[in-house]
């Protein structure tokens, strides 16, 4: 039985984000030989389809649930200028077990930028956060 908030197989969500200096490839620099061009980072792109494969999950959270990403696929193919507005579209699939797949694609406006697949689970948001402190806490 698909609950029903679950979201409508072949339904799309999106998110858009205007390239700012935060965006870039050339922000993630750590070190002083670390090289990136002033383009779309590729972790941002990810972040932006992640966005809106949340979006399309909204609907089934219950009180202190979030959704999360588990699994990304994605190929980046086209770069992007600051000041560029990007639009990722992720295309509901259905679910696998537990996952909620999605096809995500972004673009600029010169065409597809990237494209591929993600998953993500529903939590809820304190047994992952203690998960996390806890996992921290017994490597030390």
């Amino acid at each position: 039985m698909v609950p029903e908030n679950e979201p409508e197989v072949g339904s799309t969500t999106s998110a858009r984000l205007v390239v700012g200096p935060a965006d870039l490839a050339s922000s993630l620099v750590l070190e002083a030989n670390d090289n990136f061009p002033e383009v779309l980072a590729t972790a941002r792109m990810i972040a932006l389809m992640e966005v809106a494969g949340s979006r399309a999950l909204q609907g089934l959270l219950k009180e202190g649930e979030l959704s999360v990403g588990v699994t990304v696929d994605v190929s980046h193919t086209a770069p992007t200028p600051i000041g560029t507005e990007v639009v990722a579209q992720a295309r509901y699939l259905g679910k696998e077990g537990k996952l909620y797949l999605f096809e995500v694609s972004a673009y600029d406006a010169g065409g597809e930028i990237g494209k591929g697949f993600h998953k993500r689970a529903i939590v809820a948001r304190d047994r992952l956060e203690r998960g996390a402190l806890k996992r921290i806490a017994s490597s030390e």
